[in-house]
């Protein structure tokens, strides 16, 4: 999935919750939505492609893993 697919993704949840390493940076969509370029830099690998794993739950996009995130969200 690139750059257009994981921006309407992003953009169709209400929180956004990504994870690098042990550090998780939260979106919270209405109110502190990021411009596409940093949401971008965020979401997408090495590859340009949208990190796995990427899971919606409800209206929250979970993207990368850490397993806080999951437990919180879950």
């Amino acid at each position: 999935m690139g750059r257009d697919a994981a921006l309407k993704l992003a953009g169709e949840a209400s929180r956004v919750s990504i994870a690098k390493g042990r550090k998780v940076t939260t979106f919270v969509m209405e109110d502190n939505r990021p411009d596409d370029d940093t949401l971008l830099t965020l979401m997408l690998g090495r590859t340009g492609n949208l990190r796995a794993p990427t899971v919606r739950v409800g209206d929250t996009l979970l993207v990368g893993f850490n397993e806080e995130m999951y437990q919180e969200a879950l």
